[in-house]
């Protein structure tokens, strides 16, 4: 259905790519020209249009396209092209298409049968394109986030060994309900693998400690103490002693100090440590 359209782009893509990539810089994003040489922008352009080519020419299997469509939009993704310059890039590659083919008269039209229109014609190809490749990007973009964020959580709730039985979880940035069981799984499988005997919860980079950020760290510290280690609360800042005090959460359980050094020194004398400056 589509066999003029794939012929037109093979037989004038070094034209069409020539005009595509001039429209294109125009409106180019000032984040791609940072990152993207010429020849990494003309390659990738390239594949574009042997992508069309492909869909168009119904050379390949439906499986096989879906996988060179992934791959191009997971390219593209990790190259950082937003989805607007995507679609304009789809829009502005059909446009130069539409025109030239006008422009040789190379389109045809039945009057017993409209679906012939090169207008119709020319618009279901375009919309069928732009569907697969803006889904292609939108799954890839969700996939690749969802992995980073999953990466961020668990980098962001570790359980260090410091000493012989004290561990540290050195806590940074706003807790959620799903960070929080993060950090909940972290450290009972630390306390467990370290053998930790005090485990000091540092809270000094949380910005905010509200009611259901408190009640997430006391939930915590009390699977601690569960599994047989004394969990302490450290890094507390003045603004947070004063919310915890206005929002009256009780931490009478818990060993608290104001910064991780004082948590440190009280966490030897629990395990009947100190810290003894070397003389000479």
């Amino acid at each position: 259905m589509y066999s003029d359209f794939a012929d037109f782009i093979r037989e004038n893509q070094a034209e069409l790519l020539e005009a595509w990539i001039r429209e294109m810089k125009k409106q180019e994003d000032p984040k791609i020209a940072s990152v993207a040489t010429d020849e990494m922008y003309e390659e990738t352009t390239r594949e574009f249009i042997d992508l069309l080519v492909s869909k168009i020419d119904g050379t390949e299997n439906q499986a096989e396209f879906h996988g060179k469509l992934k791959d191009f939009a997971e390219k593209i993704v990790l190259l950082g092209w937003p989805i607007h310059f995507i679609t304009t890039g789809i829009h502005n590659f059909a446009l130069l298409t539409y025109k030239g083919m006008r422009g040789k008269e190379l389109f045809f039209k039945r009057e017993d049968n409209p679906e012939d229109d090169a207008y119709y014609r020319f618009e279901k190809w375009l919309a069928s394109i732009y569907n697969k490749i803006v889904t292609a990007y939108a799954e890839t973009w969700e996939k690749t986030v969802s992995q980073q964020r999953q990466a961020l959580q668990e980098l962001s709730a570790p359980l260090l060994p410091i000493f012989d039985n004290i561990s540290v979880m050195p806590l940074v940035g706003t807790i959620d309900t799903e960070r929080a069981r993060q950090i909940m799984e972290s450290l009972l499988v630390g306390v467990v693998k370290h053998r930790s005997e005090v485990v000091l919860i540092d809270i000094t980079g949380v910005p905010i400690v509200d009611t259901m950020v408190a009640h997430h760290i006391i939930q915590a510290a009390e699977a601690v103490r569960l599994v047989g280690s004394k969990p302490m609360l450290v890094g507390i800042r003045p603004e947070i002693a004063q919310t915890i005090v206005n929002l009256g959460i009780n931490l009478e359980q818990l060993i608290t100090t104001n910064t991780l050094q004082k948590g440190m020194e009280r966490a030897l004398a629990l395990t009947n440590r100190e810290i003894a400056q070397k003389e000479g």
